[in-house]
């Protein structure tokens, strides 16, 4: 994968912020603003909820399916 201007805007836009120069570098920015614990906790709770729906649902499915299949009426042909 090569870096750098694949078309005509791409080059203007590098020719124009080429020379331009930021200073963005503090302590401040550098460490994270939430815990990995905290992270790793809510995600857990995303990933357990997911997966209880998943459950739920396919456990109406099948309640759905038995409620079909009961309330059919099955008639002899011939």
């Amino acid at each position: 994968m090569a870096i750098g201007a694949r078309d005509f805007i791409d080059k203007l836009l590098v020719e124009k912020y080429a020379q331009e120069k930021v200073d963005n570098h503090d302590e401040g920015s550098l460490v994270s603003r939430v815990s990995a614990d905290d992270m790793m906790s809510a995600m857990n709770a995303s990933a357990s909820n997911f997966r209880t729906m998943l459950e739920l649902n396919n456990r109406l499915t099948m309640v759905c399916y038995g409620v079909v299949a009961k309330s059919a009426k099955y008639v002899q042909t011939a």
